[in-house]
């Protein structure tokens, strides 16, 4: 059976030798070396005539593969009765070291084609440097600038808070409480914060040992630092936080 061969660019012998086997539609664990060799050599063929050079590994493979044929069709003798060292003997198949580099080049190329494809979709991607955009930052922009503190440090300062009020001794315990607001408690630690006109210790703001109240005050003073209304800052790691009004908004 002759097949067509168009002369498309191969990576090497191996390449080529998958080609033919999909092309054929030929079991790799089971190769026909008689059709895969003479399929092999018309292409061989088709390069000289077409006046192209051959490089020198396709000539080695096409060496092997007639070298694998021949083994191939040597006569295989017959295991003699009682012998049993014959019988033991394993009897190679010429064509396990071709097939074995074949399977390894096919998981390379496989490999190769989806990094390829990746690289592909990368390319869709277009990045830039980021633009100085200084000049349109707002004056609430340049204000939160200036704050050192963040969310972790109000939760650390929390957390120090709540464990400060379970060592004080006595505890003190109420049958009836008053229910508070956070839009309430808002406008007092605000009003607070305006009328002492300075730095005031984050601490300061909990006078009460209700869970309750304690609970309210710090979710009252998120709310402000995200309105912008007050101004937290920590001069050093661990050090306490100062808060004061934000009279600039």
């Amino acid at each position: 059976m002759l097949m067509n061969i168009k002369t498309v660019g191969f990576e090497g012998p191996l390449d080529l030798l998958l080609h033919l086997i999909k092309s054929l539609e030929i079991d790799i664990y089971d190769i026909p070396m008689q059709e895969i060799t003479e399929q092999y050599l018309i292409y061989i063929h088709t390069m000289q005539e077409l006046q192209l050079d051959v490089a020198s590994e396709y000539l080695v493979m096409a060496a092997e593969l007639l070298a694998i044929k021949s083994k191939m069709l040597l006569p295989k003798h017959d295991p003699i009765e009682g012998d049993l060292e014959y019988e033991d003997e394993y009897e190679e198949d010429p064509r396990d070291e071709l097939v074995a580099r074949l399977i390894e080049y096919r998981k390379f190329k496989e490999a190769s084609l989806e990094l390829k494809e990746k690289e592909k979709e990368r390319s869709l991607f277009y990045t830039k440097p980021p633009s100085d955009l200084s000049e349109y930052s707002s004056k609430v922009a340049n204000v939160e600038s200036e704050n050192k503190a963040t969310i972790y440090d109000m939760l650390g300062a929390f957390h120090k808070l709540m464990r400060r009020k379970r060592l004080q001794k006595p505890l003190q315990t109420r049958i009836a409480r008053e229910e508070i607001s956070i839009e309430k408690r808002i406008e007092e630690v605000y009003e607070e914060l305006i009328t002492k006109n300075n730095w005031v210790d984050f601490f300061e703001l909990f006078p009460y040992p209700d869970k309750n109240h304690i609970v309210t005050t710090f979710l009252a003073i998120l709310e402000l630092m995200k309105r912008n209304q007050i101004k937290v800052q920590q001069e050093e790691n661990f050090s306490d936080l100062l808060i004061a009004a934000n009279r600039q908004v």
